[in-house]
């Protein structure tokens, strides 16, 4: 009898082992699924952060071509349109680059490349030229004085993206 009573009762155990079991594995998976929900945002932060350092970079680069380009055009070292007031005609221009006083040999470039926009994925970058008011979307096609990004996102600061 008393192996018959051993035997029910560790059947019992087992049967609530089983049930202790899935009632773990029902909390676990619940905690599992607070936290990565709680890691989400992290994870945002950590796919966006490159690409807003990368977009920085970018604009910085433009930005200080044009500069230069601005800067050998004010020392009259290159030759430039007038009504330009000194700025790049376009961005590829500050790639192909330009013909170094009257020479013809000698160019100066000052960029290698027009960068892709992190942000957008593609080399469309917005411009505006000195005559354009400094919130216009609209470029007159005349020079270029500013260079911004065309993403309509807002970045981790809560800044837009365009107004860089």
């Amino acid at each position: 009898m008393q192996g018959l009573a051993r035997k029910s009762t560790r059947t019992r155990n087992r049967s609530l082992q089983a049930g202790m079991t899935l009632l773990e594995l029902i909390i676990a998976t619940g905690i599992l699924m607070i936290l990565s929900t709680a890691a989400l945002p992290t994870i945002r932060f950590l796919m966006i952060r490159p690409k807003e350092r990368e977009l920085r970079r970018d604009l910085r680069e433009m930005k200080n071509a044009i500069d230069r380009y601005k800067d050998y055009s004010d020392k009259n070292l290159i030759q430039v349109k007038v009504g330009s007031e000194g700025y790049p005609p376009d961005l590829e221009t500050l790639v192909k680059g330009v013909n170094l006083g009257a020479s013809d040999t000698q160019k100066v470039r000052f960029l290698r490349r027009i960068p892709i926009d992190p942000m957008t994925g593609q080399a469309d970058w917005g411009l505006r030229s000195v005559q354009d008011d400094p919130d216009s979307d609209s470029w007159d096609g005349s020079n270029v004085f500013d260079v911004y990004s065309k993403s309509p996102g807002t970045a981790l600061d809560g800044t837009m993206y365009k107004d860089w």
